[in-house]
């Protein structure tokens, strides 16, 4: 079962390069972490606020390269280019009117947005400010995704992958300097970051306009009617991750009731899960793509690789459970130098560790769905579980208590996509 094949190829092929790009926004939020710990409870406090938000702000629009990929895909495995130029040029516009809306709502709501969070009056100072910071990266995160998106429809995860690993070098060098060097503190990781998703997003929109992707793109404005299909693809996926997002989001406001040292705890542990998440989110990526492809004209092959791609979701989730256990007493300390905070946070890593055979199976199963084009399903089954998962976070007491709801939410997932997955691939 877990000899090398062709299949295994394949995957890896789009899932090592995918696995460099993903890598990015997580390590550039741990780089932040660690840094932005060393200023204190406050400032890291406030960056967990902020981070609770920004994922509801930037996240959601991570729809928009989710639907592109499968129909990308889908267009090239039967021969139709210039329907896949189209897509991408029609996902281009999209991310231009959702930057510019997203960057105007941000800058302008900031207060209101930090003060529904809940958070304190010692912390809000810093998240009202480090907020708007951030807002101003919003159009170049939505050019990267965009940028995603593309690539994984043609089949070519490399060139993300290097734009990501440039992103990621410009805020690892600028973050010392503007935080520390520079004195502005927290404010200084929100410029860092600013600046590396900017010419991230930049590069992006080079390579789309050079026409690197092996895509001609139109320079026309596009129709509702040329509009319709990632539309309507793009809102399906936009309930679902906004589900998802807001789950997390309301994590966040219980953790900052619960108080500043629950909410900074809170922080470091969702960096460290989001980073464990990479490896399966990459081979997630390759399903959407090898799935879409392959369903087009091969629907044996399409169900074929998504049971090899679901068995090693599975098998690196354990290696990374077994890993993470190893050192959970360790790690909070490398971003964290409260003994408070750190001592909540490692009363949470038995959890994040414990979830990851969890969170490996659903993360590329809902890739799978994704390259099926199961969209409407993937919505309402993601809402049900987030509803259930709001529910319980709102009756939480504890910081550990907020972490169960969390993985309640993905075993719901799990319970109702699985049954859709084998009907339709």
């Amino acid at each position: 079962m877990f000899r090398i094949t062709d299949d295994d190829r394949a995957i890896a092929r789009l899932a090592v390069p995918a696995l460099g790009a993903l890598a990015a926004e997580p390590l550039v939020a741990l780089v932040d972490t660690a840094f932005v710990g060393r200023l204190g409870e406050d400032p890291l406090a406030a960056m967990g606020v902020v981070t609770g938000i920004l994922g509801l702000a930037f996240f959601v629009f991570i729809a928009l390269a989710y639907a592109g990929t499968p129909l990308i895909a889908r267009a090239i495995g039967i021969g139709d280019r210039d329907r896949a130029a189209e897509l991408a040029g029609q996902s281009l516009f999209v991310a231009a009117v959702l930057g510019a809306g997203g960057l105007v709502l941000v800058e302008g709501a900031a207060p209101q947005l930090v003060g529904l969070m809940g958070a304190g009056p010692d912390v809000a100072p810093h998240a009202i400010s480090y907020l708007r910071i951030r807002g101003l990266g919003l159009p170049a995160i939505l050019m990267i995704s965009v940028g995603h998106s593309v690539y994984r429809g043609v089949g070519d995860t490399r060139t993300p992958m290097f734009i990501s690993f440039g992103l990621s070098l410009v805020n690892l060098v600028l973050d010392p300097v503007f935080i520390f060097g520079m004195g502005w503190g927290l404010a200084g990781a929100g410029f860092a970051s600013v600046i590396a998703q900017t010419l991230g997003g930049g590069a992006f929109l080079y390579y789309f306009l050079t026409g690197h992707t092996g895509l001609v793109l139109r320079r026309a404005w596009p129709r509702w009617d040329d509009l319709r299909e990632l539309i309507g693809a793009g809102s399906a996926l936009f309930v679902r991750t906004s589900a998802l997002v807001a789950t997390l989001t309301v994590a966040v406001a219980v953790a900052a009731r619960l108080g500043d040292a629950e909410v900074a705890a809170h922080q470091v542990a969702v960096q460290m899960w989001f980073f464990l998440t990479l490896i399966v989110d990459s081979v997630a990526i390759a399903a959407q793509n090898l799935v879409a492809g392959h369903l087009a004209t091969d629907r044996a092959a399409a169900h074929r690789f998504s049971q090899r791609m679901l068995l090693w979701g599975l098998c690196w989730g354990v290696l990374l459970a077994a890993a993470f256990w190893l050192v959970r007493h360790d790690l909070p300390g490398w971003f964290t130098t409260d003994p408070g905070v750190a001592a909540l946070a490692i009363t949470l890593m038995p959890i994040v560790a414990l979830s990851q055979p969890l969170n490996g199976l659903i993360f590329v199963l809902d890739g799978v769905m994704i390259g099926a084009t199961e969209f409407t399903y993937m919505a309402k089954a993601t809402v049900f579980a987030a509803g259930v998962a709001c529910l319980l976070l709102l009756m939480a007491g504890s910081i550990s208590a907020v972490w169960w709801a969390m993985v309640a939410m993905n075993v719901l997932r799990l319970v109702t996509l699985y049954p859709r997955y084998r009907l339709v691939v």
